[in-house]
């Protein structure tokens, strides 16, 4: 079959979900199928097909102000015409659609779709509904968490968006997914559910997964541990895109409950420094944990693995609706327990008290204490640790997402494969 990807960012450096996309591709090749890939770029002079890990991607140029979203992912012209030479040139038997919430747009499925592929459209965020990180189902601070008020609504969305706000959006959303896409697939149930329950369609869960590589050396992550002050320390880890809402002020708090039992322990905040920096740094500072805290800066693929072997624990405390956290895999590939978030698809991944512990982030002081329970105990960071490289390789192994979504490819091509 000839396969072709659509994901808005081309860089696999930049992302988890880019990472897997890539090693799905690889997976594919090696099974006797052909990949390509259509991203986008913001500069026109890099609108360019170049290849990628061995996938050959085709970069459309699409560049336009932020505020304006609403509107363009809906129908972005911009591409249109390089995406329609593509789609000519590759003629694929199926697009397999991931990120296209910002430049490819939804109506690059229609266009895949009246091309003659078999459709399919992989959910890896609440952005079929949501105009951002889904952050108010939960009622916030001031209902600790507690809510669960997922349905997207113009007297919750209006006051959020203001201007960016585009009346019908989502139920243009609603028909071009129904009408023009074969397969819905989600990363996690807890995802599914909240998109059935804003009445989209979804035929399955198809969990994210992880290429497994080679452990780093001991000697090579002493030496990371040595080059960034870790030596002696009990190191906590968090890492990926930093923002307010993936729970870094949170954690930062929480670095100021266990400071007094635990005067060794340090952070390792993997992501970049300018962001840092700029938000959470004064907080560390106003909170008494700056000299706690070690900002790695972003980290490549040699780096990132050395960086979660030399952490004891790992930690994701997401304020928004985390779909799935591909992070959480990539601790436990490297034996270290998580403690995880409670909101969204972490608890599919993380088996509360087995490979780590699921905890509410607004619950600061419980949260800590999950965290203290495992810088207390050695013993039960190993057991939790195994469980997790246990769970990695039954379940989360980049040979049986490669078997599922063949299974969805072939699904999109029989009768009865619409939603209803």
């Amino acid at each position: 079959m000839n396969i072709l990807f659509y994901c808005e960012i081309a860089d696999p450096g930049v992302g988890s979900s880019v990472r897997q996309m890539y090693g799905l591709a690889r997976e594919l090749r090696a099974r006797g199928h052909r990949t390509a890939v259509v991203a986008t770029v913001r500069d026109a002079a890099d609108a360019t097909p170049t290849v990628i890990d061995g996938t050959t991607v085709f970069r459309l140029h699409s560049d336009y102000p932020l505020r304006w979203r609403g509107w363009v992912s809906l129908r972005n012209r911009t591409i249109e015409r390089p995406l329609a030479a593509v789609l000519g040139e590759f003629r694929p038997d199926v697009v397999h659609a991931h990120l296209v919430h910002t430049h490819l747009g939804y109506h690059s499925l229609t266009m895949a779709k009246q091309a003659g592929a078999r459709v399919i459209f992989t959910s890896h965020d609440a952005m079929t509904f949501c105009y951002q990180k889904l952050t108010c189902f939960h009622g916030g601070e001031e209902h600790g968490g507690e809510l669960d008020d997922v349905v997207a609504r113009s007297s919750k969305c209006v006051p959020c968006q203001r201007l960016r706000f585009r009346p019908g959006r989502n139920r243009r959303i609603r028909q071009v997914l129904e009408r023009d896409v074969d397969r819905v697939t989600v990363v996690s149930n807890e995802l599914g559910r909240v998109m059935r329950a804003n009445e989209l369609p979804v035929h399955r869960t198809v969990h994210n997964a992880l290429e497994l590589n080679d452990p780093p050396g001991e000697d090579a992550v002493l030496e990371f541990r040595r080059r960034h002050g870790l030596e002696g320390c009990k190191v906590l880890a968090i890492g990926g895109r930093l923002h307010a809402q993936k729970g870094v002020g949170k954690l930062l708090e929480m670095l100021a409950l266990l400071r007094p039992e635990f005067s060794d322990v340090r952070l390792i905040v993997m992501g970049r420094r300018e962001t840092y920096d700029d938000e959470f740094k004064p907080e560390a500072a106003r909170l008494g944990v700056d000299d706690l805290v070690v900002p790695t800066g972003w980290l490549g693929p040699e780096e990132l693995p050395l960086a979660y072997a030399a952490a004891d624990v790992f930690v994701t405390p997401s304020l928004c609706f985390d779909t799935f956290g591909i992070v959480n895999l990539e601790a436990m590939e490297q034996r270290r327990p998580v403690v995880a978030t409670r909101f969204g698809g972490s608890m599919e991944v993380v088996e509360d008290g087995v490979s780590g512990f699921i905890e509410n982030p607004f619950n600061l002081a419980a949260y800590a204490e999950r965290i203290a329970q495992l810088l207390r105990d050695g013993d039960l960071r190993a057991r939790m640790g195994d469980a997790g490289r246990v769970a990695l390789l039954e379940h989360f192994s980049m040979e049986r997402l490669t078997d599922e979504f063949l299974q969805e490819y072939s699904a999109a091509a029989g009768p009865g494969s619409r939603v209803t």
